[in-house]
């Protein structure tokens, strides 16, 4: 992956993603994998995480493979709708990896989809989301 200035600025402002400790890749255009072990701040009870937490690990995913497909026009992009599906529970110290997959790429949407997988290989959730492409200037990335 080569360094980019609004990925590198997406990197560093990315508070949400620094609190639940998820890191991530873009294997190419589109393409993001996304990582995250599990604590104890990510329990919604003593033995299973929230799903949220699961659902942000998803919407990420797809976020950022949809802002691989745009970053180099000065463009990023918003969630407008995300669909999860739970298929399996999450326990304390498992390490999760989701993987994004285009769907369809537009002028203004992006289409994607996601799944997660925990360290048995086991398909965690799935989910599709809708993506807005924006300005980076307009959403604040980039100066004038």
């Amino acid at each position: 992956m080569t360094s980019n200035l609004l990925l590198d600025k997406y990197i560093e402002t990315n508070n949400f993603g620094r609190l639940l400790g998820m890191q991530f890749e873009i294997t190419e255009p589109g393409e993001a994998h996304y990582f995250l072990t599990i604590d104890e701040k990510h329990l919604a009870t003593p033995l299973a995480v929230h799903g949220g937490c699961t659902a942000a690990l998803l919407d990420a995913t797809m976020g950022v493979g949809a802002l691989s497909l745009v970053y180099d026009n000065h463009q990023v992009v918003a969630t407008l709708e995300l669909k999860v599906t739970f298929l399996k529970s999450v326990a304390l110290h498992d390490q999760l990896t989701a993987k994004s997959i285009v769907m369809k790429h537009g002028k203004t949407l992006i289409f994607m989809e996601a799944e997660v997988y925990n360290s048995k290989n086991q398909l965690i959730a799935k989910s599709s989301g809708s993506f807005t492409v924006l300005n980076a200037e307009r959403s604040g990335y980039l100066k004038n």
